[in-house]
């Protein structure tokens, strides 16, 4: 598979270019600053030099891509803006791309409490109406889409262990390594298209907390 991952230097989809390209897939990271190119070498990823926050459409990036991953972010320090054009924009642009180029699988790096905004204040409730509207988005635009929402991230090694459910509200921690992980399994697993789900660490093993969501549908 030919795979795009928008914010292709952050910690999780570096992880999750590396597990890709491991595998056989072309893997493609999107990155705004090409002194971050050969960070993406280094795992054996393409990079691929654009503004997603800036430029007009994402459609040549997105080309002759056979899936998206968005995990982009405008980071724990920027504004309220910067969260609707990073966290929301860029997720709606690259569903827009996906759409104009006749790529059907995306995958959206969301995050837990995204079903309930207003319950924080402040920041945090800038970023997660940003995750939300960009979820609903996505949702809304006709793709093969899943939405993972993790939790606390850490950066313990990962154990190939989680919990992920249907049941929106949970709170709980879980390793980026292993976030990289079930979003490279989710990109192969049909059974999570169409779904929201959480994610923490856990004591399932990836491949089966992924075809387990679907078992009471």
């Amino acid at each position: 598979m030919d795979i795009l991952v928008a914010g292709g230097h952050g910690q999780i989809a570096l992880r999750l270019l590396k597990l890709l390209a491991a595998r056989g897939d072309t893997a493609r990271g999107l990155i705004r600053s090409p002194d971050q190119a050969d960070d993406l070498r280094a795992v054996g990823a393409v990079p691929v030099i654009g503004d997603l926050e800036n430029d007009a459409t994402l459609d040549a990036y997105v080309q002759g891509a056979d899936a998206v991953v968005f995990a982009a972010g405008a980071g724990p320090g920027s504004g309220a803006a910067r969260k609707r054009t990073v966290d929301l924009g860029g997720a709606v642009k690259l569903a827009d791309a996906a759409k104009a180029m006749g790529v059907r699988r995306y995958v959206l790096v969301s995050s837990i409490g995204a079903q309930d905004p207003a319950s924080l204040g402040g920041s945090m409730q800038e970023y997660l109406q940003a995750k939300a509207d960009a979820d609903d988005y996505v949702r809304a635009a006709g793709l093969d889409h899943t939405i993972v929402r993790p939790g606390s991230l850490t950066d313990d090694p990962g154990t190939g262990l989680v919990t992920a459910s249907l049941d929106l509200g949970g709170r709980g921690p879980v390793p980026r390594a292993d976030v990289a992980a079930v979003l490279a399994h989710t990109l192969i697993e049909p059974a999570t298209i169409g779904l929201t789900f959480e994610l923490f660490g856990g004591e399932t093993p990836i491949p089966r907390a992924l075809t387990a969501l679907t078992a009471g549908l």
